[in-house]
């Protein structure tokens, strides 16, 4: 099994994750776009990664690929068991890729003007500032067992300082930064992290 893996990207470090969790010995080329050869970045598509080949299977989604390998490799399991919540965490899962990640990929490639990215940065902050009551209730994002969820949130919430955004130290926002600092402690995630991205929560 052979991830082919950006060293700077959410999608990329999600993968990771659910690997580092589940223990898998998988290859884990780390590249950049530029850097992987034709022949790879053609199985996708898109030609973006990451891209995990296993065998005569070779996949370029990676909400695909993070089920697949929970599937393959159910202990721990990182959906829940039952099919209402697997559809909850699958719904939470979506919502994180159409409304969080695109304003994630826009900060990150910094094309808008310093206003549009000021405005930007607001509206990220108020999103994920808005869900952190539900961590009063639950130890992870709307469950009490680490999931595929936290797989995508987590890469998000690590990059939120190289994107110009600091989350205030106050009352509200105490249960999601007490989450934080309990996801980012996990052996599961220090694994996952390339040594680019050790450094962008330092940024």
């Amino acid at each position: 099994m052979i991830l082919y893996s950006d060293r700077d990207d959410h999608y990329s470090q999600r993968v990771r994750i659910v690997l580092a969790e589940k223990d898998i010995t998988a290859e884990i080329r780390e590249s950049t776009l530029e850097d992987t050869p034709e022949e790879i970045l053609s199985i996708n598509p898109y030609h973006k990664l990451p891209i995990l080949v296993d065998r005569d299977l070779a996949l370029h989604d990676p909400s695909v690929m993070m089920e697949y390998l929970d599937e393959r490799f159910p202990h721990p399991p990182l959906l829940p068991v039952y099919p209402v919540a697997r559809a909850n965490s699958r719904t939470l899962m979506l919502r994180i890729d159409k409304e969080w990640c695109p304003m994630v990929d826009t900060l990150i490639e910094g094309k808008l003007s310093d206003k549009e990215m000021m405005k930007l940065r607001e509206e990220l902050l108020h999103e994920i500032s808005s869900i952190a009551p539900t961590f009063k209730e639950f130890k992870f994002f709307m469950s009490d067992e680490f999931t595929l969820v936290d797989c995508c949130f987590a890469p998000i919430l690590w990059r939120l300082p190289s994107v110009g955004i600091k989350l205030p130290v106050n009352r509200h926002l105490k249960p999601l930064l007490d989450y934080q600092k309990k996801v980012f402690e996990r052996p599961g995630f220090l694994d996952s992290l390339s040594s680019l991205e050790r450094d962008l929560k330092e940024e």
